[in-house]
């Protein structure tokens, strides 16, 4: 296989059971992922979530790294809107001292929530959210010890530093924010299990590699694997995308129309709701890798962060399992004689 595979893990909470339950079951899949061969294991950060564990990534990272040996583990993203880069900082060299050359720093724009928690979060800072582009820059800056002498916070360390650097990625689902992160020297995660929208992701591409040409490009996926290609799709059912466009010009990604509403109202501002296909890729083992052989020949992908919406803790537990790298396509053939096991 030419290309690697991770894992984006957003600790659901499945119905009937708790938030202990979910967080226990990350647990169990970062260990796991790490038995399969993934490279990496990332968690989510969703705030005021009833269905999501994952709030607050750095501390659950810490956790999983003292669980697994050698599994990459990070955030799948910190929202930098909403906290101080320099704080940032603090918090992953420290876990990069806990595990050096494990840490990933994975970045997004979106706020991770409603309006109200975005509030909450915010409350008591003077922030509009509208300089995450500095915010970014001065993340990498001071990451990279390299605040410059005329910044008015020159020779500022987020200390301890360590021995080996955090790997910063930028998340996004669109053309800007790959440029963005081309711009900026650092990887790029197209998000598109929010933005299925090929001609995007067609963009994304060609943009960051033609200014970035040995920078990664990561693109992170919806698929569902099961033994049968009719299973799968039946896990998959008629699932949607969500989108809330509102009168400022800002889009965003919810999960059901009834957190869209609440977005709305809670905005303040004129909005209108849009569902889309999730476009989510199921089918058997062979199926699904089949798909993204074609992304990676076709858009220079390195690398594939899968993420499996599937409320069915055995069939989601599975579906990680089937598509582990190191499974073969002898073992899918002789009926995932590998798979199975906890």
């Amino acid at each position: 296989m030419s290309y690697k595979l991770g894992i984006l893990d957003q600790s659901p909470i499945f119905p009937g059971t708790s938030a202990f339950d979910a967080l226990q079951q990350t647990i169990n899949l970062a260990r796991h992922a790490e038995e399969w061969g993934y490279t990496r294991f990332w968690v989510s950060e969703h705030h005021h979530a009833e269905q999501l564990a994952g709030s607050s990534p750095e501390v659950l990272i810490s956790y999983l790294l003292a669980q697994t040996k050698s599994i990459k583990v990070g955030s799948g993203g910190v929202m930098l809107q909403h906290y101080s880069p320099y704080k940032v900082a603090e918090n992953f060299h420290v876990l990069s001292n806990l595990s050096p050359g494990r840490v990933d720093l994975g970045i997004g724009k979106a706020p991770g929530g409603l309006p109200l928690s975005t509030k909450a979060l915010q409350f008591g800072t003077v922030n509009d959210g509208k300089d995450f582009e500095e915010r970014l820059s001065f993340l990498q800056k001071i990451i990279e010890d390299s605040v410059n002498e005329t910044h008015p916070l020159a020779g500022i360390k987020a200390t301890p530093l360590p021995s080996k650097k955090p790997k910063m990625f930028l998340l996004g689902a669109s053309a800007d924010s790959a440029r963005l992160a081309a711009d900026l020297g650092i990887a790029y995660v197209f998000a598109r299990f929010i933005n299925s929208n090929e001609t995007v992701l067609e963009d994304a591409a060609r943009i960051y590699q033609s200014i970035y040409p040995t920078g990664s490009f990561k693109v992170s996926v919806s698929v569902i694997a099961a033994p049968s290609q009719q299973e799968a799709e039946q896990l998959r059912g008629d699932q949607k995308i969500v989108k809330v466009h509102l009168k400022s010009g800002r889009s965003v990604t919810v999960q059901t129309l009834v957190q869209a509403e609440l977005f709305g109202k809670q905005s303040g501002e004129s909005y209108e709701i849009e569902e889309q296909d999730s476009n989510i890729i199921a089918g058997t083992p062979s199926y699904v890798k089949g798909i993204l052989t074609n992304f990676h020949e076709n858009y220079g992908v390195d690398e594939f962060i899968l993420h499996t919406p599937v409320l069915k803790e055995a069939e989601r537990f599975r579906s990680f399992q089937l598509l582990s790298p190191l499974l073969t396509e002898e073992d899918h053939f002789t009926g995932q004689k590998k798979a199975f096991i906890n």
